[in-house]
């Protein structure tokens, strides 16, 4: 920290010796912002600007929300895999010796998992745009109006479909819509029915709906936006979420999702569909500038093989969701014991969270500890500790704490609750 005047070349003596390995240019502009910022009455700090640049900018962080799919902390947690260091045959074919398709290498697994052929961009919004810029592009989408939903960051429905130049037309209500509001809907004009999943939130009451089968029998095709991708069935761990299977098993004619939700993997947006509407979307002139790189291809890869061979281990989401309420108490119970303050263990409630089963929780247990001011110290530390605060107290959800990440965790609470 510099608080009065000095020269450059004094400033740099000093951070050659703490930096021998940054390059001089970088020592020197960082010398000369901190005694700008001197000359302006502020202390100068020329480590902190070295440090931001030499220093990786995203970093890991404990995740004791409880949230497991949290949207700010990089929704489903990725499992470990290695990536390719070097080249790789990302469009290469190796048998013919000639050029390859880069989403070959998910054809297989996406055919085990959903009978069907498959695509991925960069993420499900991408998807949703690609799907009917090139289905319904001057054409007509009929889309309930308890559909029209808006998700993260401002991103609505019925903007995409302007951009992707569909003619977006309402039928039924809010609450209420029924197949003869479809059926009256289509003209010579339609190229689309839009079913939204509204996967972020829950309309309750009288309500009502045409059933997907019901949909598909009006002979216009179907697109079914699904949003939260879940390939595996979760009902026995409390998670009722709609299949991807199911909606083509429906005649559905093609499905996007998402790839960093229910399915625990990166993201990406996922097509799923009959083999020439594939092809035709492939073809589009967006999708190239829509698809995913070598290394989400890889890390997709290995999320979609895990799912075939049902290794959830290695699909850190999946293997949270599968967490029984007792395993947790118990990881609780054991941290609680080696705490050098008060806490409690409690039950509670963890959520899937990132646009994934609204109104639906997991049951867990909790470490409460009354210092509700250690959430500020902890989210300062290294590693940063994400949780939160209810009621006056600091809540910490294990079930979104890896096992191995618990003796880190331990040591953030004991500094967290003696610091200043």
């Amino acid at each position: 920290m510099i608080t009065e005047l000095t020269s450059v070349e004094a400033v740099l003596v000093k951070l050659r010796d703490l930096y021998p390995e940054v390059p001089h240019e970088v020592l020197k502009r960082a010398a000369q912002a901190a005694l700008s910022e001197v000359r302006q009455g502020r202390p100068g700090d020329p480590a902190a600007t070295i440090d931001a640049l030499t220093q990786p900018s995203l970093q890991p962080v404990i995740n004791a929300t409880g949230v497991i799919l949290h949207t700010n902390l990089g929704r489903a947690p990725l499992g470990a895999w290695t990536p390719i260091a070097g080249y790789s045959h990302l469009e290469y074919d190796l048998k013919t010796g000639r050029r390859g398709r880069r989403d070959h290498h998910l054809d297989r697994l996406f055919h085990h998992l959903l009978n069907t052929r498959g695509l991925a961009v960069n993420n499900n919004a991408a998807a949703t745009y690609l799907v009917l810029h090139e289905l319904a592009h001057g054409a007509e989408v009929i889309v309930s109006r308890g559909e029209l939903i808006e998700i993260g960051d401002g991103f609505r429905i019925p903007d995409i479909m302007r951009r992707a130049g569909c003619t977006l037309v309402e039928v039924g209500t809010t609450n209420r819509t029924r197949i003869e509001d479809y059926r009256a809907a289509i003209t010579d004009r339609t190229a689309l029915i839009l079913r939204v999943h509204p996967s972020n939130f829950h309309i309750t009451g009288f309500t009502g709906k045409p059933s997907l089968r019901e949909l598909c029998s009006l002979g216009i095709p179907v697109y079914e936006d699904l949003g939260s991708g879940c390939l595996v069935d979760l009902k026995p761990f409390g998670i009722d979420e709609p299949l991807v299977r199911d909606s083509l098993d429906a005649g559905v004619s093609v499905v996007t999702f998402s790839g960093d939700k229910l399915l625990g993997g990166p993201q990406a947006g996922l097509i799923a569909g009959h083999g020439d509407t594939i092809e035709r979307i492939r073809r589009n002139p967006m999708f190239r500038a829509l698809r995913i790189d070598k290394l989400v291809t890889q890390a997709l890869e290995h999320a979609l093989r895990a799912i075939v061979l049902e290794r959830w281990d290695d699909l850190p989401a999946i293997a949270m969701i599968r967490q029984t309420p007792e395993a947790i108490r118990d990881r609780a119970e054991r941290l609680h014991a080696q705490l050098p303050f008060p806490a409690t263990v409690i039950p509670g409630q963890s959520l899937v969270g990132g646009g994934s089963t609204p109104d639906q929780s997991l049951p867990t247990y909790l470490l409460a500890i009354p210092q509700p001011e250690m959430e500020r110290r902890l989210r300062l530390g290294k590693p940063p500790v994400i949780a939160r605060v209810e009621k006056g107290q600091l809540l910490i959800d294990l079930r979104t704490v890896f096992p191995h990440e618990e003796a880190a965790l331990l040591g953030a609470l004991h500094v967290g609750a003696f610091a200043g």
